[in-house]
């Protein structure tokens, strides 16, 4: 009953992020219709929907949208966005009408935020939810459960996954059963050789450890595609994963380390958007990760380069130079 109950909550939050981002511009911020507006998107009425948000997070929907709404501005002011267009994307009618809100919120007026990379964003709050730049929502794991163990999510996704292949498997006649596999290194990804599975490897890393710290991955572009050849050749990835490679594994072993692993933020970049844990965030990309490193592997002892064996752990462990 409690996942089921965090799950109708994550629901409800969808609802919430999903009219900030739809917010840019026109209708105001403050207007009494957006309660009505957000019970119907959440099929409830008007009284049973902010019932449940104030209970679930302490904060009435129409003041915790009002909310998001000014940390989202001043995450704008903060990267350099003109005043009046972050008071027209925030809902206010006039600036003057923004900047005396913001006031009100933050103590000082939107100017001292502007271009100061340093400044406050995230107001006081009963909850812990907050705005996370480029369009997230920070929401903390339930202390009242156990945080998720990455390895044991691993060991019971490994778990299932192989059960599902022998299940989907039986389906398939033995001359496929018995046919030589010669599948190419873009059958499960976009992709047409190993520079770009190595690409990938790389860029995921980027784009996870950007989206979770509030940043833009490298070129703007969540898959990397954007980026230039020149950021494709092999000294330029290995330059790029000499800083990704480190980063995201200080940021994984920091979550696990304070045991966020249940701490969720909904990404607005996705399309629709999506609500995960960091915990899922973590296993999404070793899961990948490792499909994609078995693949390069291959690739390298097809090309007659064989010093890495099989990638195998054991080794990694073993083996290595301390």
């Amino acid at each position: 009953m409690a996942d089921a109950g965090r799950d109708r909550l994550r629901e409800l939050l969808d609802v919430i992020v999903d009219s900030v981002a739809d917010q840019t511009g026109g209708e105001s911020a403050g207007d009494e219709t957006d309660g009505a507006a957000l019970a119907a998107r959440a099929y409830l009425s008007r009284y049973h929907f902010d019932r449940l948000v104030s209970a679930a997070i302490g904060e009435p929907p129409g003041g915790f949208r009002r909310r998001l709404l000014l940390e989202r501005a001043a995450c704008e002011l903060r990267d350099g966005a003109p005043v009046t267009e972050v008071a027209y994307r925030a809902g206010y009618g006039s600036p003057e009408a923004f900047t005396r809100a913001f006031g009100r919120a933050y103590g000082r007026p939107p100017s001292a935020l502007h271009g100061d990379p340093g400044s406050r964003v995230h107001l006081p709050a009963p909850n812990g939810i907050h705005f996370h730049p480029p369009g997230n929502l920070r929401v903390p794991g339930d202390p009242r459960r156990s945080s998720m163990d990455v390895t044991t999510t691993i060991l019971a996704h490994d778990n299932w996954l192989v059960g599902e292949i022998l299940r989907h498997a039986e389906t398939l006649p033995d001359e496929v059963l018995d046919r030589p596999i010669t599948m190419s290194v873009d059958a499960l990804d976009a992709g047409d050789g190993l520079r770009g599975l190595l690409h990938t490897l790389v860029s995921t890393k980027e784009r996870w450890t950007a989206a979770v710290q509030g940043q833009r991955p490298p070129g703007g572009d969540p898959l990397g595609s954007a980026l230039p050849e020149s950021e494709r050749t092999l000294p330029a990835l290995r330059r790029r994963y000499a800083v990704a490679g480190p980063a995201f594994l200080d940021l994984a072993n920091g979550i696990r380390a304070r045991g966020e692993e249940d701490t969720t933020f909904i990404d607005v970049t996705c399309d629709p958007p999506r609500t995960f844990s960091y915990g899922e965030m973590i296993a999404h990309v070793l899961n990948f990760s490792a499909y994609r490193r078995t693949l390069a592997v291959g690739a390298l002892h097809e090309y007659g380069i064989d010093a890495l064996g099989f990638g195998d752990p054991v080794s990694f462990t073993t083996d290595r130079p301390q």
